[in-house]
């Protein structure tokens, strides 16, 4: 009994190191797809910082076990992206980070279509 206590414990460890893994992985993939003007225009640290930051977070969160600090930093690190710098740079490229939107027509400007100032 006790060891099946341990299992389900080891189990729900390793889901919570994967989630970890999974929240910093998703920033740096975000990050990593934004553009630089956007971290500067959104007034937030630039992309480089963003980049390492949220890499280092994803290493620690892989190397070193749930109960050490580290990983608790790095999950800060990861919120923080997430629910603060994410929307800003989401605000700033006009909700779409920078990619181009489907069914957009090429004539579209920043601020709408552009009608040859009619």
């Amino acid at each position: 009994m006790d060891g099946m206590l341990m299992l389900g414990f080891a189990g729900f460890l390793g889901i919570l190191k994967i989630l970890l893994m999974a929240l910093a992985a998703f920033g740096l993939f975000d990050a990593a797809f934004r553009r630089e003007d956007a971290f500067r225009a959104a007034d937030k640290q630039n992309k480089v910082f963003w980049l390492i930051i949220l890499a280092i977070a994803l290493a620690v969160s892989y190397l070193f076990s749930i109960f050490s600090f580290l990983p608790v930093i790095g999950v800060i690190a990861s919120i923080v992206y997430i629910v603060d710098v994410r929307p800003a740079l989401k605000q700033v490229s006009g909700g779409n980070g920078g990619w181009r939107r489907r069914g957009g027509s090429s004539s579209d400007g920043p601020y709408g279509p552009y009608n040859g100032g009619r």
